[in-house]
């Protein structure tokens, strides 16, 4: 097994997965403004720029890079988490480990992070992102989910609206 060790890179960009304990819940998508509200309340104690984020029913997938002088991430996403947990209603099951500790049973304790190397590291994580909705059968086009940076990307013209989209046949002039 590979010795795995996390890269802090002050000023880095990273990308990150960060998992629903139970994973069949749609507690994110459900409860999208107390998380919105979380991350706009940690941004501002510890700033951070998110690059593209992708918000799913049970998971979120999404690029930040921090403060040129900072790259403490684990406390960011410990911080958004927990803002999260206190803004929604209890009603999870709960592990007796966590109850011993007064844990919510919302997160995954852990998540996945990269450190970005390069453009086109960057880009190919980017694309990920905005394709995850699709990926995962939510949508059939990614234009069509709405917690999804990639709108943001429409309007800067980094992508074009129909991205990704399947070719619709009756869209053809076949004639």
């Amino acid at each position: 097994m590979p010795n795995y060790i996390r890269a802090y890179i002050p000023g880095g960009t990273y990308f990150f997965t960060v998992n629903l304990l139970e994973r069949r819940r749609r507690l994110l998508v459900e409860h999208i403004e107390p998380l919105r509200n979380a991350f706009r309340t940690i941004k501002q104690q510890r700033p951070f720029h998110v690059e593209a984020i992708v918000i799913l029913p049970d998971h979120l997938h999404c690029l930040w890079t921090l403060p040129r002088d900072d790259c403490d991430f684990s406390i960011r996403w410990r911080l958004i988490k927990s803002a999260f947990s206190r803004a929604i209603e209890p009603g999870e099951r709960i592990s007796t480990r966590r109850q011993v500790k007064s844990e919510r049973g919302i997160w995954q304790r852990r998540f996945w992070e990269h450190a970005i190397r390069d453009q086109s590291d960057f880009d190919r994580h980017l694309d990920y992102i905005h394709y995850n909705p699709v990926k995962h059968g939510l949508v059939g086009r990614v234009s069509d989910w709405p917690y999804s940076s990639f709108h943001r990307f429409v309007r800067l013209e980094h992508y074009p609206k129909n991205w990704a989209a399947p070719l619709d046949l009756d869209d053809l002039d076949l004639d």
